[in-house]
């Protein structure tokens, strides 16, 4: 009887662990800047947490009843998390609603305290920590819920990153919040939520790209090494140095921003003298390898 060779893949793995403390952390870390920086300065920071504090202050102001947190901000999740579920991976919705549960109970249990009641200073380091946070739960294929799973949906299935396009969507929602309780705390909530996007942006870089142009006589081997890498394909073209008339080949390649340093350090070990121009990918149409979510 013929033995079977191939390993199912277990399904928690020791990464997961390691994934699991992440989140955790970066869940208290949300929860904390929830009831310090953005309680403390009333404001509405956007998104589905946003539209949750939006809807406490709405009850609390016209009807004198103080909602709790956890309840509504799941509820709310729910279409995200089916979103999650049928389009980005199951192990991706466990640990999304893994943190949206934990941060959501932290906020209701944790005390509130004020560091500052300075209203830049509570937008723009309020935005800084939940950028922090926010990446945390990117870099470990997870999100800390609300329009994020919204932002993934669209890097995943449309390979574009969406992030700024979300800040649009929570600028039209905090302007309504600013027509009902002041635009003051509308406009530093944009303060507040800009930073946040702003974090995100520079700090998780999976699904945006960059176009490099490598010149070199070794455009074979690089062009392997980059799919071994990337899983990305590479053009060679034929090229004509102006100053020596010398015929070179120029490679052209597409890679993810976050690939694009250990690209470099491999191009730099097969060819010192290679010449690299990195630049920006705006807008990509067509096929681009984007690593499947588990």
């Amino acid at each position: 009887m013929e033995e079977n060779k191939t390993m199912k893949k277990p399904f928690f793995t020791g990464r997961d662990a390691v994934t699991l403390l992440v989140l955790t952390a970066a869940s208290f870390l949300a929860a904390f800047n929830t009831k310090t920086f953005v309680y403390a300065g009333e404001l509405a920071p956007g998104g589905l947490t946003g539209i949750t504090i939006f809807i406490q202050t709405l009850t609390q102001t016209f009807f004198n009843v103080k909602l709790p947190f956890a309840p509504i901000n799941l509820v709310l999740n729910s279409l995200p998390i089916y979103l999650a579920v049928r389009y980005l991976g199951k192990k991706f919705t466990i640990f999304s609603v893994y943190v949206v549960i934990l941060t959501s109970v932290l906020v209701d249990i944790l005390p509130s305290f004020a560091i500052t009641y300075d209203m830049l200073l509570i937008s723009v380091f309020g935005g800084i920590l939940a950028g922090i946070a926010g990446s945390m739960c990117l870099w470990r294929d997870a999100t800390g819920g609300g329009t994020d799973f919204i932002a993934m949906y669209l890097s995943v299935t449309k390979g574009i990153d969406a992030f700024n396009i979300i800040f649009g969507v929570n600028v039209v929602i905090l302007c309504l919040y600013g027509v009902l309780f002041g635009w003051d705390k509308a406009l530093y909530s944009i303060i507040y939520q800009y930073v946040y996007t702003q974090v995100v942006h520079h700090l998780f870089r999976k699904y945006q790209q960059e176009t490099l142009f490598i010149i070199t006589d070794k455009p074979g081997e690089i062009a392997g090494a980059i799919h071994e890498i990337t899983h990305h394909g590479a053009t060679i073209l034929n090229g004509t140095g102006a100053y020596k008339k010398k015929q070179t080949d120029i490679l052209y390649s597409i890679v993810s921003r976050g690939e694009v340093r250990q690209v470099m350090a491999v191009i730099q070990k097969i060819d010192p003298d290679a010449f690299v121009n990195a630049i920006r990918t705006e807008e990509l149409k067509g096929r681009f390898y984007q690593k499947p979510m588990e």
